[in-house]
């Protein structure tokens, strides 16, 4: 199978998958299960880009130019978040969930609208991440997935209950979501063609995902854990970090071996 093939099927199945899954939840009423997910995608996160994503890239280019990528990412992703594109929900205590957080009370189908502009922008990027992962080595490309798609259904999660929020119906939120995840797609297609054409940027975009994912972890899902500060609920936190971390791991180990 070429690994363009390889790629698409990474990506849809990834999209496909997430969203089945958020719109389980969501639907089921279980929005308490988001804290869960969120800490397993953590280690996920954190797990893929410092275990795995960055090695990898220093490997092929040098440390100095992967620091400045991963330097530069995090202050792109900062100016991203700082521009409404990056829009997550992932506490209980949220306008989706019918909480009076500090974002309560302003314009729900704005607020609506910028879901599936961030999301579409941020799926686009995680598909150009995806393909990058990929061309450098399949067992990269398959540990990446995972840490992309564990963090996508809590945002899917959240996305689709702000979505019902603002008036959607169960199938519009449904299809927004799905058509937001086409953009994953496009960004794999787009990565692929073009890092095929400039090998020599494949260190630098690896340096850019990693940052992403440690931009999200950190910056987006880590502080929502603060609001349980009992020491069971950062014991289970941490339980959970350490499973995504572990996962990353042993997704690792195996394709690895079995590849």
């Amino acid at each position: 199978m070429s690994t363009l093939a390889i790629i698409l099927i990474a990506t849809a199945a990834g999209s496909l998958l997430s969203l089945l899954l958020a719109a389980v939840v969501a639907l089921s009423a279980r929005p308490h299960w988001v804290p869960i997910l969120v800490s397993y995608a953590i280690g996920a996160l954190l797990g893929a880009s410092l275990l795995e994503v960055l090695p990898e890239a220093v490997e092929l280019g040098g440390v100095g130019d992967v620091a400045k990528a991963l330097l530069g990412g995090i202050l792109l992703f900062f100016l991203l978040e700082k521009l409404v594109l990056w829009r997550h929900c992932h506490d209980e205590v949220c306008e989706a969930h019918g909480g009076h957080s500090h974002n309560h009370g302003h314009d729900h189908g704005r607020s609506a609208l910028m879901i599936t502009v961030g999301d579409t922008f941020h799926n686009f990027v995680d598909g150009i991440i995806i393909a990058g992962a990929f061309l450098v080595d399949f067992r990269l490309g398959v540990v990446t997935s995972l840490a992309i798609i564990a963090h996508e259904i809590p945002q899917e999660i959240g996305d689709f209950l702000i979505l019902l929020h603002s008036g959607y119906s169960r199938t519009k939120a449904l299809l927004v979501n799905l058509l937001t995840g086409v953009a994953t797609m496009v960004g794999a297609l787009l990565g692929y063609f073009a890092l095929s054409m400039l090998e020599g940027w494949t260190p630098v975009l690896l340096g850019l995902a990693a940052a992403s994912m440690l931009y999200v972890a950190l910056s987006d899902l880590l502080p929502g854990l603060h609001k349980r500060a009992e020491i069971a609920s950062t014991l289970q936190q941490l339980a959970l970090i350490g499973l995504g971390i572990g996962s990353v791991v042993l997704v690792g180990y195996l394709v690895g071996h079995g590849h």
